[in-house]
């Protein structure tokens, strides 16, 4: 087994992340820590385990080529990327191999508990849904890259003769995105296999990126239609023709992306710049990102970050009130929480008597947190 801790700036967590790779049950896991151009302190403290580890420091280019080069300095028959801010369970790398070791899975994969700050539980799990298991192949054949649950980098093991086959990951202008391009190949080489959560996400401010909704979108949605290039690419080394608008259809992830795209327009057209706005959307539209000179608040948000739906109506509306007395003025919601306003009956109540609704469509409702509803106004 390789655990292949990646790291930039997080020379706060790093220390942790180690202990943890270096924690494992297997007897044989060996462990490469990546420094990805720190400016921080995390080199010097990785070179306190330069005994117990395998270092590789290098100039800034970003988690691709991290990638490439942890995979470089490795030598075990399954391979583990933990990103330095995640940590590992004891277990992680022997439920891994038991699970690779034999048969023709070319990962594994699991969910992860999430943990905040300090790196206690929060009783969450990430992803959300369950991550996808089994035969895949004409899945992502029929639907496109990365169209069936997967979590991020901590959450996944990978046989070394399939990474053989799809590394090095592409590099260049995208510093980001080297775990859903192992992802989204992985389908075409082999199933995938599942087990219980074996790793821990962190969740903090420093995970969101300064980056504005639109400014992500656009980059994940070219992106997209890169990786669609190197999946067509790949399927037609295996006899394989797919056609260049085969996952661009309406209920394609494009498709879906073109609607968050929209959607946050729609909300930029509503919100004035300089403003802070709430945006419910099961951390699936950037809660934690702006929109264009307009600051973003997740919902429900701890510490800038998407803390999961609230438990009750009451939770909700308190905490809508405790964002609004912190300067929110716009709460939007996007389509992916929308049954929050059937479920949260209080909710709902609490919003349409209290607010305006100034924008409602099959993307967004929008309430202006700092106006009365209109006379006559209700539910």
């Amino acid at each position: 087994m390789s655990v292949v801790v990646v790291n930039h700036d997080y020379g706060r967590f790093v220390e942790a992340a180690i202990e943890s790779a270096l924690g494992q049950s297997h007897p044989r896991t060996e462990v490469i820590v990546v420094d990805d151009g720190s400016i921080d302190d995390s080199r010097d403290k990785i070179n306190g385990y330069r005994d117990r580890v395998v270092p590789v420091f290098k100039e800034n280019g970003g988690q691709a080529s991290a990638f490439n080069a942890g995979f470089d300095a490795s030598r075990g028959e399954v391979v583990l990327f933990l990103d330095a801010d995640d940590l590992l369970l004891p277990a992680a790398a022997e439920t891994a191999a038991l699970s690779l070791i034999a048969g023709d899975a070319v990962k594994v994969h699991w969910r992860l508990w999430q943990i905040d700050e300090a790196g206690q539980r929060t009783g969450r799990r990430y992803p959300e849904q369950p991550v996808g298991a089994g035969d895949l192949r004409e899945h992502v054949i029929r639907h496109g890259p990365n169209s069936y649950v997967s979590p991020p980098t901590s959450g996944n093991a990978w046989t070394r003769a399939y990474l053989e086959k799809v590394l090095p990951v592409p590099e260049g202008g995208d510093k980001h995105g080297a775990d859903a391009y192992l992802s989204m190949l992985a389908p075409l080489y082999g199933p995938i296999r599942r087990t219980e959560p074996q790793s821990c996400y962190r969740v903090h401010p420093a995970n969101f990126s300064g980056r504005s909704v639109l400014d992500r979108i656009d980059h994940d949605l070219r992106r997209y239609r890169s990786f669609c290039a190197i999946m067509r690419d790949h399927l037609g080394r295996m006899g394989r023709s797919v056609g260049r608008d085969a996952w661009t259809g309406p209920e394609s992830v494009h498709a879906w992306m073109e609607g968050v795209r929209a959607g946050t327009g729609e909300i930029a057209a509503v919100v004035p710049r300089g403003d802070t706005f709430i945006l419910a959307d099961d951390a699936q539209w950037g809660g934690g990102h702006g929109i264009e000179g307009r600051r973003g608040l997740p919902f429900l948000e701890r510490d800038g970050a998407y803390w999961g739906p609230p438990a009750d109506s009451e939770t909700a509306v308190s905490e809508v009130e405790r964002l609004r007395r912190g300067g929110a003025t716009f709460l939007a919601f996007a389509s992916p929480c929308f049954w929050w306003l059937e479920f949260y009956g209080g909710l709902r109540s609490h919003l349409y008597s209290t607010f305006e609704c100034v924008m409602e469509n099959e993307r967004v409702i929008v309430f202006d947190l700092r106006a009365q509803p209109p006379a006559g106004g209700g539910l």
